[in-house]
C-alpha cells in the first residue's frame, strides 16, 4: 500500500468509529421535570428531526403534561405514540398539542413516531 492509501484507510476507519460512537454510544442528556405548585409536571418538546428533549425524567404518581410542537413537515412525525400508556396524538405542523399522562409506576417508557424511526424515552422515578 502506498502512504496515501494507508492515510485514506485510517481516515475511513476513524470516521466509521466516530459515527458509531455519535449515534449509538454517546451519552444522551436527560431533562428532569419538576412539578409546579399544583403538582403538575410540564415539559415543552420540539419535534424537528427528533424529539428535543428526547429523554425526560419525571416523578411517579404526578400528572405529566407534554407540550409537543412539530416544526417540520415530515410525514413520519405526524403522530406521537405512547404504547405503554395506550395513547397517541396527531401533531399538526406549527401547532402545540398537549398530551397528558399519569405515570403511576416507576420504569422506562418509550414514545415514538408512527413509523418507529424517531424515539424518545420517559423515565419515571
Amino acid at each position: 500500500m502506498t502512504p496515501i492509501q494507508i492515510i485514506v484507510t485510517l481516515g475511513g476507519v476513524a470516521l466509521s468509529l466516530f459515527i458509531a460512537w455519535f449515534f449509538w454510544l454517546a451519552p444522551k442528556s436527560q431533562t428532569r421535570i419538576s412539578a409546579d405548585s399544583r403538582g403538575i409536571q410540564e415539559v415543552a418538546i420540539t419535534v424537528k428531526g427528533g424529539y428535543n428533549p428526547d429523554i425526560i425524567v419525571v416523578k411517579a404518581g404526578r400528572p405529566l403534561r407534554m407540550h409537543f410542537t412539530r416544526q417540520e413537515n415530515s410525514s413520519c412525525t405526524e403522530m406521537v405514540l405512547f404504547p405503554d400508556f395506550n395513547k397517541s396524538a396527531k401533531l399538526p405542523e406549527s401547532q402545540e398539542v398537549v398530551v397528558e399522562l399519569m405515570p403511576d409506576k416507576p420504569g422506562e417508557y418509550g414514545f415514538q413516531c408512527q413509523m418507529g424511526m424517531i424515539r424518545g424515552k420517559l423515565i419515571v422515578e
